[in-house]
């Protein structure tokens, strides 16, 4: 599938055009460098366009345009006032926060734009993770797979879900994806696992209830 940004045609990998809580597991073990500097994808946030806890549920605005535009395109937009976020577009009206990274490369400059020499507080939460890359407005709408971006997949060990963090609608909806036992998350990790599912290609469940309120996954990394 190709896109368009502006003027520019790209390519778009197919796994923006699923359902976005599976693109949101999916980009979790993911390696994300902008300029040469990032890490992996720990923790995301799922929006769908039926979600009333997203941007795009009241249609398209010229806040949330991006939304409604081509596949795996940026979505970024300042919270409060205050914090830049960044959120990966899917299908019409979808999109994957992206909520923290465990550093891996360029860890000196983002400790320099952080101000902070502590790896865990530096890409762990939407805020922290887009001043520790530098990203801001102007990379909205751009393609999320080329220059300055840079996207690999990597499947990812077993990950955990659970309620939303931070919004006051939908907060029963659980879309926040974790890679479990991830110390780089943002706000406290979910524990939690009840029963999940296997791999793509498989016609079984796996696991047995062991609490309430979270799914544990085993991670389908990409054709």
């Amino acid at each position: 599938m190709v896109g368009q940004s502006g003027n520019d045609i790209f390519f778009v990998p197919s796994i923006f055009c699923q359902p976005v809580e599976e693109v949101a597991r999916q980009l979790l073990g993911a390696e994300l460098l902008i300029g040469g500097v990032g890490g992996l994808i720990v923790e995301t946030e799922a929006y769908g366009l039926d979600d009333a806890a997203s941007h795009s549920f009241i249609g398209k605005t010229a806040r949330n345009e991006a939304m409604f535009g081509s596949p795996g395109r940026a979505y970024v937009y300042r919270s409060y006032g205050l914090h830049w976020c960044l959120n990966v577009v899917c299908r019409e009206g979808e999109a994957v926060l992206l909520r923290a990274l465990e550093p891996t490369t360029g860890i000196n400059l983002m400790a320099e734009r952080r101000g902070t020499t502590k790896p865990k507080l530096l890409c762990s939460g939407p805020g922290r993770l887009c001043m520790a890359l530098d990203i801001n407005g102007s990379f909205n709408g751009r393609p999320i797979t080329e220059p300055p971006f840079s996207l690999t997949f990597n499947p990812a060990p077993s990950i955990v879900c659970g309620p939303r963090i931070g919004i006051s609608k939908e907060v029963d909806r659980p879309w926040r994806f974790a890679v479990a036992g991830s110390a780089f998350v943002s706000g406290r990790l979910p524990q939690t696992a009840i029963a999940g599912f296997l791999p793509a290609g498989e016609d079984k469940q796996a696991g047995a209830e062991t609490g309430k309120g979270l799914k544990r996954y085993p991670s389908k990394g990409l054709a």
